[in-house]
């Protein structure tokens, strides 16, 4: 009996440090989305230095991790509440990484004179924000009722890229003053289509270790 409480106490540590990197990583998400459709480049230098303390909880989830499946030999929902922080650590990681390219987008253009305002720019940033929101309650709560609801989102996500993608493809072709600007944009719109990818995957994670059906998945 002490032993599973024991080994309870470090399945509630693990979640309390992936929650930990969580909340970095989705701190810089909204200062990088924020640096972006700002041109912030004081705030995108902020997301750009900050992703070291994310590489580090990484690197001890991933020593964490393997010390659990190695001495505890866990089995069940146990084994899957374990590789599923795992895949979640993984994606979070990606998560710091798409920020920082965001970043480096923003601090491009804040040199720039500024382009258009963007409504479809700002649906898009606002959209992978909700999912990235959504995704982590549902780890949280432990609740696959939200991941549905992420995975419909991503639909969204895809086609404001593709409308934001056709939209800039046809202002550069009539003024080819913004083709430079335009460019980084559209690769900035990229990577906030790829945060609402991440932010799908971390949704999905729930799902291996709630052990539901898959039903609840996106890929259903």
């Amino acid at each position: 009996m002490e032993q599973r409480a024991h080994f309870s106490k470090k399945l509630e540590d693990l979640k309390v440090e992936v929650l930990r990197m969580a909340a970095l990583s989705e701190s810089a998400v909204h200062k990088a989305v924020k640096a972006f459709l700002e041109s912030d480049a004081d705030l995108a230098e902020e997301v750009i230095v900050g992703d070291a303390a994310i590489n580090t909880l990484e690197d001890k989830l991933d020593n964490f991790t393997l010390e659990l499946l190695a001495l505890d030999q866990p089995m069940a929902r146990d084994l899957r509440t374990i590789i599923g922080g795992q895949r979640i650590t993984v994606n979070l990681e990606r998560l710091g990484d798409e920020a920082v390219n965001l970043a480096h987008r923003a601090m491009f253009l804040s040199t720039r004179p500024p382009l258009p305002h963007n409504p479809k720019m700002e649906s898009l940033a606002s959209t992978a924000k909700l999912m990235l929101s959504d995704a982590l309650k549902a780890y949280v709560d432990e609740d696959v009722s939200l991941v549905g609801q992420v995975c419909r989102t991503d639909d969204k996500a895809d086609d404001l890229n593709i409308a934001i993608l056709r939209q800039f493809v046809s202002e550069m072709v009539s003024e080819s003053r913004i083709v430079e600007r335009g460019v980084h944009a559209i690769i900035g719109a990229r990577h906030l289509e790829r945060i609402a990818d991440l932010a799908t995957n971390v949704a999905e994670s729930v799902v291996f270790i709630e052990g539901t059906s898959m039903k609840h998945s996106c890929k259903e």
